[in-house]
């Protein structure tokens, strides 16, 4: 029996073979004779602006500059190694395992056919899988972009069959390659919606329809003005105080005592002294993202000023960590920090930043401040729990940070009562240095760097003019400082069902 079945077996095999491809010429030569509406003028130029992925990196750039929110970068990177991964896939094996040579186009219309055929083999189609993993990818990070996507990258699909340099049967197998890439990308790299369900305590906190009892402070110059407008239409009944970085102390602390919510749009340092003042009020606290950086939000789950909405308008809030260090900037007894404490590099860093910022945006300022500081820069020399050391950075992050995939730098739980505490050891190339602990991910020792998990950090003897940063902002050292944490010290409105 297995004898006949071995004997049989190949001739079943060519049999589908030959009917698979009957199928595929019979599709093939019936898009062909259709007339296709509007189709003419549109499908064979987007058949060819997909060259290369060109019409998807474009679509990507577009989904950062118009988006301007966090998930919409997100999504279009995703797409973008989605792509990248199955154009590797498609180009290195499936070309190679399936020699299939193209359709013949005698019976396409000339005027769809492209002006320069491509000459690899039919079997997949890279561009079906290259339309598919970009949706895709886009698609399991954000469902708006994934929906204005679809239609395009199910077009291109189309348009490969349309203009017969594709059987249709290439067009579904590269489609379900580029799918199965995605989700591999996925998988590698999880979503935010896969991510554990942060563990914090939930925390009661008063119910504002309309935002009726909450007062929103907002910086004007955190380049926040489209979310101002944006919380007074979906707050009608809120109060919105706009205000100047110089002022917004004041500010904060002129509208706490009148308020049943305090409200907070800008970015991390803004946001930094709201959360001070809410918690020294012991009232709520509704951050909106509206500065360039947003780490704290994020972490705590807001993506966008309407899922604050949604939580003032729901009541629904938990209790965080408020980070500490005492003494605190300009003479004050304690400073605080939600996101991060830090010595060495980074404030200097930091300086430089702030000061090219204005001039020449925010991310080449950074990769300026970068390339400056670690060209000219000393390792700093400070006592660190009784020991002395020269180091080219002290990190202290309020909360432990984990790992999204390949890189670290997202906290799930900023209610853990531990501080993140990480050394680079001073020593040459400090690049160099940073790139390994970078790398070092997990490790809680290595050559260049140390991390571990702790409740209080005590720091003497920095040499004078050392700077210290805590959220962004820069200040002198004190020769003594003490940095710890005030568990659960800020209530924070945050939705309890993201979306």
């Amino acid at each position: 029996m297995s004898d006949a079945y071995a004997h049989t077996n190949p001739q079943v095999r060519s049999r589908v073979a030959v009917l698979l491809s009957g199928w595929d010429r019979q599709i093939l030569h019936a898009v062909a004779a259709r007339h296709w509406p509007l189709a003419e003028p549109v499908l064979p130029r987007l058949s060819r602006s997909a060259n290369h992925g060109l019409l998807w990196f474009g679509t990507a750039a577009g989904m950062v500059a118009l988006g301007r929110s966090v998930r919409s970068r997100r999504a279009a990177v995703r797409g973008a190694a989605s792509l990248a991964l199955a154009s590797a896939v498609i180009n290195t094996v499936g070309k190679r395992s399936v020699r299939r040579t193209r359709p013949l186009l005698d019976a396409v219309p000339v005027i769809r056919q492209l002006k320069r055929q491509p000459f690899t083999t039919s079997f997949p189609s890279g561009h079906a899988a290259s339309a598919a993993a970009f949706a895709t990818g886009v698609a399991l990070e954000s469902k708006r972009w994934g929906a204005v996507v679809a239609p395009v990258a199910a077009s291109v699909a189309f348009s490969r069959v349309y203009t017969g340099v594709h059987y249709p049967s290439d067009v579904l197998v590269g489609a379900a390659l580029g799918v199965g890439a995605a989700f591999a990308v996925r998988g590698m790299v999880p979503t935010r919606s896969q991510l554990p369900t942060p563990g914090r305590p939930l925390a009661d906190a008063p119910a504002l329809p309309g935002g009726e009892g909450l007062v929103v402070v907002v910086n004007r110059q955190a380049g926040s003005a489209d979310s101002a407008a944006l919380v007074r239409e979906a707050m009608p009944l809120a109060e919105v105080v706009e205000c100047a970085p110089d002022e917004l102390s004041a500010e904060l602390e002129k509208v706490a005592g009148r308020c049943r919510a305090l409200g907070i749009l800008g970015g991390d340092g803004t946001i930094n002294r709201a959360a001070t003042v809410a918690a020294a009020q012991g009232i709520p606290l509704a951050v909106f993202p509206g500065g360039t950086l947003n780490h704290f939000a994020y972490d705590l789950g807001i993506e966008s000023v309407h899922d604050t909405c949604r939580a003032v308008e729901g009541g629904e809030a938990v209790r965080v960590d408020l980070g500490r260090f005492t003494p605190g900037p300009d003479g004050a007894r304690e400073g605080h920090f939600l996101n991060t404490f830090s010595l060495g590099v980074y404030p200097e860093l930091v300086r430089i930043r702030e000061h090219w910022s204005p001039r020449i945006g925010g991310w080449p300022a950074g990769v300026l401040a970068a390339a400056l500081v670690l060209r000219g820069e000393h390792p700093l020399e400070a006592e660190v729990q009784g020991r002395r050391r020269p180091m080219w950075l002290l990190f202290a992050g309020n909360g432990i940070y984990q790992r999204v995939g390949p890189t670290p730098g997202h906290r799930l739980d900023l209610a853990d009562g531990l501080l993140d505490v990480r050394v680079v050891h001073g020593g040459r190339w400090p690049g160099l240095r940073l790139l390994a602990a970078a790398l070092a991910g997990p490790l809680s020792r290595s050559p260049v760097h140390a991390a571990q998990k702790m409740r209080q950090l005590r720091i003497s003897g920095p040499a004078q003019g050392t700077l210290l940063a805590y959220d962004g902002e820069v200040a002198a050292a004190p020769p003594e400082l003490v940095v710890d944490k005030q568990v659960e010290a800020l209530t924070v409105y945050r939705p309890q069902a993201l979306l």
